[in-house]
């Protein structure tokens, strides 16, 4: 299973411009086919209209435009994707949003992309309003997945971890919190990526209480200008934090982020785990997928392990340490400019 990919709307792919084109969930099925990955985790890019880089008019209504463009693309194939909304924690009607958008069908979380919101946690104001966000969410058990990376330009690293766990985790402890990119932003693996990664996993290693619903994804870590002290370094990481917290990604397949199949292929080929820590890798289901209860808490306070719900997919097809073979036509991967940064 794949725990983070995106779509692309008709309107979003205007507002990006250059060469970007629309991607929806038929080709997102598509590539699932070619990779044997049964399910995927479809996170919504509506904050990308929050972004006072691209100003829009009627952002809100953009807002809800993009996510509901989603839910209804998710609701194509209710029985293989998941949805994920999406807000700007900084926009004064977040919390409405969330709420609204999490009540459609098939839309069970929520994403937050720090970077393009223009959230610095550094900045009290901005951790504050997050801490809201979270512990709003948190009545609900929405699951979360945060792409904690700043904005290029500020500044990112440990102390915005150290606020991350301090001020802004503990206000939703019953919600599974996803931190995407290892607290990178993909591709590859730079050193404030891990600064900020070390924080959190020292926490988890003492089993601090905190971390009792965090897991990690490995979206777009590994990269084909991954070196071998670096893919070293990431697979340390990943045992100290766990395996079992670990989920598998391949994010939207554009400019240098390949595919799924490919971006298992590439984190097999550069990341040096065991063939049984591959395994287990491509075998973690998130907490959230199939939970009777929308985000339920699960793990044991303090304890050094994966949320109890971490768990094998139940669906036949699942994702391969070798993808078989499809017979099915491989679409054009488009190339637009990066959503993630």
């Amino acid at each position: 299973m794949t725990h983070h990919q995106h779509l692309v709307s008709p309107a979003t792919a205007k507002l990006w411009g250059g060469e970007a084109v629309p991607f929806d969930a038929a080709a997102l099925i598509a590539q699932l086919d070619i990779a044997a990955i049964g399910r995927a985790v479809v996170l919504s890019v509506a904050y990308t209209y929050a972004d006072e880089r691209k100003p829009v008019e009627n952002e809100r209504e953009r807002v809800r435009e993009e996510n509901d463009w989603t839910a209804a693309q998710v609701a194509r194939w209710p029985q293989r994707l998941i949805g994920f909304c999406a807000i700007s924690p900084l926009s004064d009607y977040a919390i409405e949003e969330v709420g609204r958008c999490t009540a459609l069908p098939n839309m069970n979380g929520l994403k937050l992309h720090l970077g393009n919101s223009g959230v610095s946690l550094r900045n009290p104001d901005h951790a504050g309003r997050l801490a809201a966000l979270f512990r709003a969410i948190n009545e609900r058990r929405t699951p979360i997945v945060v792409h904690m990376r700043a904005r290029s330009g500020m500044p990112y690293g440990a102390e915005d971890a150290e606020i991350f766990l301090r001020d802004v985790l503990p206000a939703a402890p019953d919600s599974v919190v996803q931190v995407a990119h290892l607290a990178g932003a993909g591709p590859g693996y730079p050193d404030h990526a891990d600064a900020a990664l070390g924080v959190l996993a020292a926490a988890v290693a003492a089993g601090d209480p905190r971390t009792r619903n965090l897991v990690f994804d490995v979206t777009t870590v590994a990269a084909p200008q991954t070196t071998a002290e670096n893919g070293a370094l990431i697979a340390r990481r990943i045992r100290q934090v766990g395996v079992g917290r670990i989920l598998f990604g391949a994010d939207l397949s554009l400019g240098s982020n390949p595919p799924p199949r490919e971006a298992w292929a590439l984190f097999r080929e550069k990341i040096p785990l065991t063939a049984a820590e591959f395994t287990a890798i491509a075998g973690n289901v998130a907490p959230y997928v199939d939970a009777p209860e929308r985000g339920a808490a699960a793990g044991t306070s303090g304890e050094r392990r994966a949320p109890q719900a971490l768990r094998r997919p139940r669906s036949r097809v699942r994702v391969r340490n070798q993808p078989r073979r499809s017979d099915r036509r491989r679409r054009p991967t488009p190339a637009w400019p990066c959503c993630c940064c």
